[in-house]
């Protein structure tokens, strides 16, 4: 069944109030949908700190933005590589001394389809190092922060995440043996899902209602996420398929995770949030179709438990 919360036209900005006073943090905001989730947000008088691994981007992404809206629009980036452990660290800190409050932090930024495996500096597969680590760790961190702000975690997964074994390779978590870029990729987003349907648990766990957790997916929209990372062939493929009617643009695809982070009406947490049209990869923005996989309670557990060793981190609830 359509989700029909939102009319034939699903979720868009026009539902948007003013946002002055609210701060969202968004990670890879330089390009992409994290880049039009910036812009939908500051249209709306929003401030948007930007965590992204590429100064030269980010301050011409930062000029683009203040010409649009002007030089007063409130925007700012924080440097940090989500590979690294340590800059995720660092940029943390900066956070919790510079941002007083976060309605919402967006974990947008990705990689995908690496064509070969590559292990990240603290010894991690690239794309689970990347996608699930760092966040993990980046949520942990500002956990506390987002909690006295009574705001919002969204996660951005992709339905990649039906895709490849649909669960954690717990024994060769960094595919020391079978490498693929898709397989690999999917486990990083199933991956940061868990993590998503887990902290959700445990929230209810310790009878906490401050933190709202929301899961959402752009569906196939014109990004760089495979330019910049893919083989030659998916980007290829790929540049083909944007000129049909089966992706849409990267300001659409970034409407779940602008609802996710804004919407009252959005009352299921355990759900999966994105395009509800021809299969699921467009049209109108609502809530799709999860599947159980993604919300293995004896995988996620475990995977909580792997990530907080991995990082070395443990989240107080």
């Amino acid at each position: 069944m359509a989700d029909t919360t939102f009319g034939p036209k699903g979720w868009t900005p026009e539902r948007l109030g003013d946002l002055s006073n609210n701060t969202y943090v968004i990670t890879g905001a330089n390009a992409g949908a994290g880049f039009q989730a910036a812009r939908i947000l500051l249209k709306k008088n929003a401030k948007v700190v930007m965590l992204n691994r590429s100064t030269e981007k980010s301050e011409a992404a930062i000029a683009d933005l203040k010409q649009e809206f002007g030089t007063k629009a409130d925007v700012s980036y924080i440097r940090m590589d989500l590979s690294v452990l340590n800059s995720v660290r660092e940029a943390a800190e900066e956070v919790l001394k510079n941002v007083p409050r976060i309605d919402a932090l967006i974990n947008n930024a990705a990689i995908a389809q690496v064509p070969t495996r590559k292990l990240t500096v603290d010894g991690f597969e690239s794309q689970l190092g990347t996608n699930h680590y760092g966040h993990f760790l980046l949520n942990g961190l500002l956990f506390d922060r987002i909690a006295e702000s009574k705001g919002r975690i969204v996660v951005v997964a992709s339905l990649g995440y039906n895709m490849g074994l649909k669960t954690i390779k717990f024994d060769d978590m960094n595919w020391d043996e079978g490498y693929g870029a898709n397989t690999a990729y999917s486990q990083s987003k199933l991956a940061q899902m868990m993590f998503a349907y887990e902290l959700q648990d445990r929230l209810v766990a310790a009878g906490r209602k401050d933190v709202k957790v929301f899961v959402c997916h752009p569906g196939s929209s014109a990004t760089s996420l495979i330019t910049t990372s893919g083989s030659r062939t998916m980007r290829f493929i790929w540049w083909l398929m944007t000129k049909t009617p089966m992706v849409q643009t990267a300001e659409q695809g970034s409407y779940p995770e602008v609802m996710c982070a804004t919407e009252d009406a959005l009352t299921e947490q355990r759900a999966l949030y994105g395009p509800t049209g021809r299969m699921e990869a467009v049209g109108p923005v609502g809530r799709g179709t999860l599947n159980a996989h993604a919300h293995d309670k004896t995988v996620m557990a475990r995977l909580w438990d792997e990530s907080e060793m991995a990082v070395g981190f443990e989240w107080q609830l």
